[in-house]
């Protein structure tokens, strides 16, 4: 008897009586939200129930691998078509790494973050850090963040006064003219934006949907952009308040600043900084009233010139209430916050500066416990009464120190000494590339949002670099390149970091989304200020938005952004708001993205699912068990019918969805159209340019 043959009529025997199919690899999901994982942010000694979906009768066996240690899962639930298998895992203190063995048939897989697939690659394993939690106030927050001086201009009697003192070896200006494009050396050009200008649009804030603002920096600092600080202890009297007024601007022939008298009174004067403290104070309270968050920029991997510490510019120098800056003196009690190749005092220029900078003097971390421990207080004291900030943004924060190792040492203490003054406080950072060693939980809570975000939606919707230095045509609408670059970026993050990561579409160090639109490869000194806004097209911003509203983390808008701001990058794309000359209806759009997005469960705290990637074509799912919520993005020239299998987002097989809101080329609707879904399915008609928000809830 031919054992083999008689064995595999029987298997075959078996698939018909349990009407089994072969096997069915789309519908195998998992993911570390509470969907899948409960709890979803375990502590140490918790047992947490761990779960996986198949389709029904589908597969044999599922297992539960990590490490070395391997656990047959149980078949707890079957439900609308679907098998879901679960486990139990005892956790120590130790982080732990895990994916699926699945055995349906001759089939024998695995199950990770990139999908089905025959090999095991740890990059794309599930991960649990026991004990990490990000605030549950920033997943999915509205952020929106503002350049001060750009913003708006409350109070004019702060204003920078063209001449008050010299940045850069030219003299500051004030402009007039509020509109004025950036000119190139933009850095010492001031506008007049201040935080009375905010507190007098926060109604407008709070009225676009905005849940927590991030301010570049606000500190004393002698640049329109402030990432030069001058005093960590202050905010800007020019942000601020000043109360005391006086002493001359320099003249004509004068170029140095200790003789910028008018300057020095009014940062060095205790009570105009107290008074912009105070000013400060009124205006996070006021957001708090609201119910509004307020992160803060820290710039603690160089200071400035202008630095009290350092005092190059001889602006402290024997002013009442100041030490002597290590420029100044050998003898500083400062002397060893910097790193000096010489010994040339008084008046020693020759110092380590960041990324060579001399404007940008490097904290020399690891020969001052001192420095360090003011830093920490820094962090301390700004979280806490009477600022009650709810985090920071850490500026290139890995380039901290002169190693690798210091820098993960201190971003330890920063985190235990914020989060002890107040748990509820995020620490989000500015990195470029991998950030996985950094948000192990003992560090960073998240990043700023580059790689898992802002670039590849920029090139799957417009193929441009998100400089505008480059258009890539092989990328534009290049759906499978999407698709694996967010997968493999966003494996390089736990899913509490992914829940609360800065999504923005344009930030003050790129070009604006909308002038991206355009096509137009190179900066303003090449191809002029007019040429940003020229051929942009608002439909693909429109579907951008769409994508940032819907996508896993905190969107975060660029000021004016909203109200249809172009620009080319640093500095063409810190234009002023453009107040009384807005683009409506783009402002009204983004109103209704945004309350749809803070409406949604789903979308703030749902679980992903990409159902469809074509050229120029994208679909994709949020759901918890009681809402689904369909994204389609169709970013082609022409009319399309798209069929979408939303059966994947666990829509039931025959419903009907609603419809959201459907941009289109020439604007967007909101009318509550119905899409029927049939096996599964549910097809539509997609105009050119268009993104459909639509939902199911049981």
């Amino acid at each position: 008897m031919d054992y083999n043959n008689l064995a595999e009529t029987k298997r075959i025997q078996e698939y018909v009586a349990n009407m089994r199919s072969a096997f069915h690899k789309r519908a195998v999901f998992s993911d570390e939200t509470e969907n899948y994982r409960t709890p979803a942010e375990p502590e140490p000694g918790d047992t947490v129930n761990i779960r996986i979906r198949t389709k029904e009768k589908n597969v044999d066996a599922v297992y539960l691998v990590s490490g070395e240690k391997k656990q047959q899962m149980k078949l707890i639930n079957t439900k609308d078509g679907f098998d879901y298998y679960g486990t139990d895992v005892e956790l120590q203190n130790e982080s732990i790494r895990y994916f699926f063995e699945i055995i349906s048939g001759k089939i024998h897989c695995y199950y990770n973050q990139a999908g089905i697939t025959r090999e095991i690659d740890e990059h794309y394993s599930f991960g649990i850090v026991p004990g990490f939690q990000t605030p549950d106030w920033a997943k999915g927050a509205v952020m929106y963040q503002i350049f001060t001086d750009r913003f708006c201009n409350g109070d004019p009697s702060n204003d920078v006064v063209t001449g008050e003192y010299c940045y850069i070896n030219e003299k500051v200006q004030k402009i007039e003219d509020w509109n004025r494009p950036p000119q190139a050396m933009d850095v010492r050009d001031f506008y007049g934006g201040d935080l009375q200008g905010v507190m007098d649009k926060l109604d407008y804030l709070q009225d676009l949907g905005v849940e927590v603002i991030y301010f570049n920096p606000l500190f004393v600092s002698p640049s329109n952009h402030k990432y030069d600080i001058q005093d960590y202890d202050y905010i800007d009297p020019h942000f601020g308040v000043i109360v005391n007024d006086g002493g001359d601007v320099l003249t004509e022939d004068q170029r140095e600043n200790r003789y910028a008298e008018k300057y020095k009174c009014r940062v060095t004067d205790k009570e105009n900084l107290e008074a912009s403290n105070r000013l400060f104070i009124r205006l996070v309270e006021e957001m708090h009233r609201r119910g509004m968050k307020v992160i803060l920029d820290g710039v603690f991997n160089h200071c400035g010139s202008f630095n009290k510490w350092l005092d190059r510019e001889r602006i402290y120098e024997g002013a009442d209430g100041y030490e002597p800056g290590a420029y100044i003196s050998e003898e500083s009690p400062y002397r060893k916050f910097f790193q000096f190749f010489g010994e040339e005092w008084p008046y020693n220029g020759n110092y380590d500066g960041w990324w060579g900078h001399d404007t940008l003097p490097k904290l020399n971390y690891e020969e001052s416990v001192k420095l360090e421990n003011y830093i920490l207080s820094i962090g301390k004291k700004w979280v806490s009464p009477p600022y009650n900030i709810d985090g920071w943004r850490l500026d290139v924060a890995a380039d901290l120190g002169h190693s690798n190792e210091y820098n993960h040492e201190f971003w330890k203490k920063f985190r235990e000494t914020v989060k002890s003054a107040n748990p509820d406080a995020i620490i989000l950072a500015e990195h470029y590339g991998d950030p996985s060693e950094w948000l192990q939980g003992d560090e960073w809570d998240t990043v700023m949002n580059y790689d898992a975000f802002m670039e590849p939606v920029t090139w799957f919707l417009t193929g441009m670099e998100k400089h505008s230095d480059e258009d890539r045509v092989e990328l534009r609408g290049n759906a499978d390149y999407f698709i694996q670059a967010m997968k493999y970026h966003m494996a390089n993050m736990l899913t509490p970091s992914l829940y609360v990561a800065m999504n923005e579409l344009s930030n003050h160090d790129h070009s604006r989304f909308l002038t991206r639109t355009n096509h137009m490869v190179g900066r303003v000194d090449k191809l002029g200020h007019e040429s940003a806004s020229e051929y942009t097209n608002e439909a693909v911003m429109r579907g951008a938005v769409i994508m940032q509203m819907t996508w896993v983390g905190a969107p975060t808008v660029y000021y004016g952004d909203e109200a249809g701001v172009c620009g080319f990058t640093d500095p063409d794309n810190r234009r002023t708001y453009p107040w009384g000359h807005e683009n409506h209806k783009l402002i009204a759009f983004h109103k209704d993205i945004i309350r749809i997005h803070k409406e949604s469960e789903a979308l703030r705290y749902g679980s992903l699912e990409i159902l469809l990637g074509e050229e120029n074509l994208l679909a994709y799912g949020r759901f918890t068990e009681t809402e689904k919520v369909i994204i389609i993005i169709h970013n082609r020239s022409e009319l399309s019918e798209v069929t979408v299998p939303v059966w994947r987002a666990e829509v039931p097989m025959k419903c009907k969805m609603q419809s959201n809101i459907y941009s289109y080329e020439h604007g967007y609707k909101m009318d509550s159209e119905q899409y029927l879904v049939e096996d599964g399915e549910v097809v539509l008609n997609m105009g050119k340019y268009s993104a459909v928000v639509m939902t199911y809830k049981s």
